[in-house]
């Protein structure tokens, strides 16, 4: 491999460091696997028509006025007024196939927002991570994996997802690195590969989910390669990936 003509591969550990990444040309892969990208794939891969991701809680009651379908949480627990809550089981297909959902999550959907300013943004996740991987060694830029942590702090199980997807990027031959979060999620992606479910039971995130019965779902977020669908912000709404383009 010709490492000028590589592109390079970087992780960010936390919205609250991305100002520090200029490259602005990159593909951004948002990464919020408890739960918020892994419920984006999981609709996707059951057939919702647009996604609609807000920041904020006010921003979500105004389309729910207006008659959207609304999926929202905060701290994990369903807002009160929304449809449901933030579980990939909540994105059956008798409740999204065909339709438009509005989307408002603690920390997924405001880290949305914020790598919108980049060339492109997709939603990551272990979920589609092979999809994920094969999308970007197809294009000719940069990737920048976003980890959307926990309200601007580092997290365990983002890391994770992102040291794994990472670690197949520059296995394809057509990425390198020289970032140092990268190399520090793929150290860790490596020291969990043999169980990353006994790992992450350490994560604070895997805690808070237990506290509240809702770690129903941690099983099935660490599932690789469950779909083949790539999310990606058009405009202001996440639609299926073509991934010609």
């Amino acid at each position: 491999m010709n490492m000028r003509n590589a592109r390079n591969v970087e992780v960010c550990f936390t919205p609250s460091l991305l100002e520090g990444y200029t490259g602005l040309d990159s593909t951004v892969v948002v990464i919020d696997i408890f739960r918020a990208t892994s419920s984006i794939c999981t609709a996707f891969s059951n057939g919702v028509k647009s996604l609609l991701p807000v920041a904020t809680t006010e921003e979500a009651m105004s389309y729910k006025e207006l008659g959207f379908l609304v999926a929202g949480e905060r701290d994990g627990l369903k807002l009160d007024f929304a449809d449901f809550g933030n579980s990939p089981y909540n994105f059956a297909r008798e409740n999204i196939e065909g339709r438009s959902v509005v989307y408002t999550t603690t920390n997924g959907t405001s880290t949305i927002h914020q790598a919108s300013r980049y060339h492109k943004t997709i939603i990551g996740s272990f979920l589609n991570a092979g999809a994920v991987v094969d999308y970007l060694a197809g294009q000719d830029r940069n990737a920048l994996l976003l980890c959307a942590g926990w309200k601007g702090r580092f997290n365990l199980e983002d890391t994770l997802c992102a040291g794994y997807i990472a670690k197949r990027l520059l296995g394809t031959g057509g990425f390198h690195t020289n970032c140092d979060s990268a190399h520090a999620a793929i150290d860790i992606w490596n020291f969990a590969e043999k169980n990353p479910r006994a790992y992450i039971e350490k994560a604070a995130h895997r805690k808070r989910l237990r506290e509240k019965g809702l770690d129903d779902c941690i099983d099935f977020c660490l599932t690789i390669d469950y779909t083949s669908v790539v999310p990606v912000l058009v405009g202001n709404e996440l639609v299926k990936l073509d991934k010609k383009t």
